[in-house]
């Protein structure tokens, strides 16, 4: 694991974090996108968030999303959100969720083979120089 900011993907991470918001506030009718969708997303935005400043074993890396984001949804089971004080409506409680669900851990791991097969048809080229 090595430092070093990486503008593509941050700029990435920005453009993704985008279309989260906008399935959160405008397509939240759209069933499909508010409730599936999203959670793919999730994980494809915290690769990008963590390869913006940190170069690593892709691998490791998507395995490790899917660990977080199973421990997210785990937390959800017991009410963190409420347990920390976080209200019901704030940003919080919304990034938390409220709600633990089997369907959004199948969500994670569709998100997290897309990343596997992105990186791997998708190789980056060593840094020469």
């Amino acid at each position: 694991m090595k430092l070093k900011f990486n503008l593509k993907y941050f700029l990435l991470t920005i453009f993704i974090f985008l279309i989260e918001v906008l399935i959160a506030t405008k397509l939240e009718d759209i069933f499909f996108v508010r409730a599936y969708l999203g959670d793919v997303i999730v994980v494809m935005l915290l690769y990008t968030f963590v390869r913006s400043f940190v170069t690593m074993n892709n691998e490791k890396l998507i395995l490790g999303i899917f660990a977080f984001s199973c421990l997210v949804e785990l937390a959800q089971y017991f009410n963190i959100a409420e347990k920390l004080g976080f209200r019901p409506g704030s940003l919080m409680y919304i990034v938390i969720g409220n709600s633990f669900s089997w369907i959004d851990i199948l969500c994670y791991a569709a998100g997290c083979l897309l990343l596997f097969f992105w990186v791997k048809l998708n190789p980056e080229k060593p840094i020469t120089g």
